[in-house]
């Protein structure tokens, strides 16, 4: 065994030259607990699982707000797109059509008084968007 060699056990810096066992932030002693890793695995899949429902309801949100402008897009293509012969007024309900001929007008007739074929009744908003009302 040489002079300069420490025995095992002995925790030494060659480069400071000093003893620094106490500095450590394990022990160091041959009669310390071993060291071991938690098994972490069960933990991970439980926030595995959890961020995945987060993710998916988040999905399933945003489809959902997709979809309704989506329905929104194709019901003011549908309005803008039909026959009317006057301004309509913000706020007031109105009666979407289908004429025999295959086109759609806008009415102020409500569909109890008439024989049209009802498509929607809808409302302008005041961004001028027509909003769909139940039926």
């Amino acid at each position: 065994m040489s002079v300069d060699k420490k025995p095992d056990h002995i925790v030494y810096d060659e480069e400071t030259g000093t003893y620094n066992a106490a500095l450590l932030p394990y022990s160091s002693g041959v009669a310390a607990p071993k060291i071991t890793t938690p098994d972490i695995t069960s933990w991970k899949q439980t926030n595995i699982n959890k961020v995945n429902h987060e993710i998916k309801s988040q999905f399933d949100q945003l489809k959902a707000q997709y979809e309704a402008m989506t329905q929104q897009y194709e019901d003011n293509q549908l309005v803008y797109g039909a026959t009317f012969s006057f301004e309509p007024i913000v706020g007031e309900t109105y009666h979407l059509y289908l004429n025999r001929k295959g086109i759609h007008f806008l009415s102020v007739i409500a569909p109890a008084e008439c024989s049209w074929e009802h498509v929607g009744t809808f409302r302008l908003s005041s961004d001028k968007l027509w909003e769909r009302l139940a039926s």
